[in-house]
Formats: structure tokens, C-alpha cells, sequence
């Protein structure tokens, strides 16, 4: 196997390093020059990591998935029902024109210019950089989120485009969370009514969907009854 050679020649090569092996003939370097450190540093690394993938394919060891963190915006953004937030998805993807998850320099360009407050390239750079956690020059929905939360707190300057943007969005973001409440008992109260207005929300959302539903199943009985009295 072409990965075991190479292994067996890097650990051959550290071990000359070492002094533990004399080298092959016509393997000193010219002029007697010393390679450097880091080289060794490298091919120790290397060799290290090429004995792993080899003790990995002989079923020696343990592959190392890495952790994937799933983001909720119901649970990391208590602070809005899920109303709002269905509002702020609804108009992420409004603007989203490349269907990517994200909202770059120029679908942000377009969506200020159609909120009606259009800004310079340096002032939309500067949207963006305010809540890209991950620096990668463009708004994921959890950083789009992020601009409401520092809206809701009063955050923003009232000159900035974050601002601008989320007063023009048409969504209510004007909610109390726990952390307004003065004391432990009365965080603890606003939790549960959190909550209770949380799962009010879900049951609302369930009978207006069976409410629709069963409009349509009687418009489906009634044309069905309209159509017997023509045959």
C-alpha cells in the first residue's frame, strides 16, 4: 500500500534525524547544510498523521466526527413569539435571491434600496460586519435575527442602517424578555407565561390549520353535490 511505504519512509527518515540509523549513501544534503527544524517538525507531523490513517484502515483507533450544532431560533431567541420570528424567515427569504441561506453585500444592497433607505458600499460593509459573528462578509438567518434582538434592546444607533432596516421591516420587535424582570420570582413568573404563550401560539397555529382544513373538505362536498345535480 502506497500510504504504508510512505509511512515506513518518513519514520526511517526521523529515526537518521535522531542518530538511530546512519544514513544511506548520497543522502547528506550539499555543502553539509543542516535541514531545518522545521521541516523535521513538519515531516514528524506528517508521519504522525500518515501512521493514524494507517492504523485507521487496519481498524486500530477511532474515527473523530465533528460536533454539529443545530440552530433553533425558537429556543435561542426566547424573547420573540414564534409569530415574529416566522416574519423575520418570511422576509429572509424574500431577499435571499440566490436560495443560499444567506443574504450577501448585494441582495442587502437590493433589500435597502427597496425598504426605501438605499446606502453606500462602506455603509452596507458596515451592516454586515455589526452582526457577522463567523466574518465571512455575509448575514446567515441566525446574524439577521441577531439585528432584531439588538433592535428590541436598543442596541443600534438610530442613525445606522441596521437600525433603519429594522424599523422599515413592518415587524413589531417591542417585547419585554425575562431579563426586564426585577426579581428572581418575578423572572420566574415571565418564564412560564413565556412558555404558556409559546404553546399558546403552536395550539393556535394547529386549529387554524384544521379550521382550514375542513373549509376545504366542505368546498370539496359541495362541488361534489353541485356536480350530481347536473349528471
Amino acid at each position: 500500500m502506497a500510504t504504508d511505504e510512505l509511512a515506513s519512509k518518513l519514520t526511517r527518515r526521523l529515526q537518521i534525524e535522531e542518530g538511530a540509523e546512519e544514513p544511506a549513501a548520497g543522502g547528506a544534503q550539499e555543502n553539509g547544510a543542516q535541514e531545518k527544524p522545521a521541516t523535521a517538525n513538519a515531516d514528524s507531523e506528517l508521519g504522525a498523521k500518515l501512521l493514524r490513517r494507517t492504523d485507521l484502515n487496519e481498524g486500530v483507533g477511532e474515527h473523530h466526527q465533528p460536533s454539529m450544532k443545530v440552530f433553533n431560533p425558537y429556543t435561542e431567541f426566547k424573547e420573540f413569539s414564534r409569530k415574529q420570528i416566522k416574519d423575520m424567515e418570511k422576509m429572509f427569504k424574500q431577499y435571499d435571491a440566490g436560495k443560499d441561506g444567506f443574504i450577501d453585500l448585494m441582495e442587502l444592497k437590493l433589500m435597502m434600496e427597496k425598504l426605501g433607505a438605499p446606502q453606500t458600499h462602506l455603509g452596507l460593509k458596515n451592516m454586515i460586519k455589526e452582526v457577522d459573528e463567523d466574518f465571512d462578509g455575509k448575514l446567515s438567518f441566525r446574524e439577521f435575527l441577531l439585528i432584531f434582538r439588538k433592535a428590541a434592546a436598543g442596541e443600534l444607533a438610530e442613525d445606522s442602517g441596521l437600525h433603519v432596516l429594522a424599523r422599515l421591516s413592518e415587524i413589531d420587535v417591542s417585547t419585554e424578555g425575562v431579563k426586564g424582570a426585577k426579581t428572581f420570582f418575578e423572572a420566574k413568573v415571565q418564564a412560564i407565561n413565556e412558555s404558556n404563550r409559546f404553546e399558546a401560539e403552536i395550539r393556535q397555529e394547529q386549529e387554524e390549520k384544521k379550521k382550514q382544513a375542513e373549509e376545504k373538505k366542505q368546498r370539496q362536498a359541495a362541488f361534489k353535490e353541485l356536480q350530481s345535480a347536473f349528471k
